[in-house]
């Protein structure tokens, strides 16, 4: 997986960026939390198809999991909403257990 990208402060306008060099890019939003989430609803992270990103989701515990999904966002063309929570399996295997949950959307970006 690529590094993230850096010296970039605004998301959208980087995903936008990608997009006019004529790369295909996702966007995961935070839509909702529960409890002891590790960022807000609203963050961002934009994903470029070759797994480069910019932005957090989670503080880095879930973000590598979220680069992969939003890959296969780009390969189907559908959105998708991913759900961490400290219950899960999952949560403990991405690295979420901060004790709360959050869901993400995730969707490629239309030009």
């Amino acid at each position: 997986m690529s590094e993230p990208a850096t010296n970039h402060d605004n998301v959208l306008e980087e995903a936008a960026r990608w997009q006019a060099e004529g790369r295909k890019v996702a966007l995961a939003t935070v839509i909702e939390t529960w409890g002891s989430a590790p960022r807000p609803v609203g963050s961002q992270i934009a994903i470029r198809d070759d797994a480069t990103f910019v932005g957090s989701v989670s503080g880095g515990c879930i973000e590598g999991d979220v680069v992969t999904r939003a890959l296969d966002t780009l390969e189907t063309g559908k959105p998708e909403v991913l759900e961490y929570g400290v219950s899960d399996a999952m949560a403990w295997e991405v690295g979420l257990a901060c004790g709360g949950r959050i869901r993400v959307m995730v969707e490629p970006v239309k030009g």
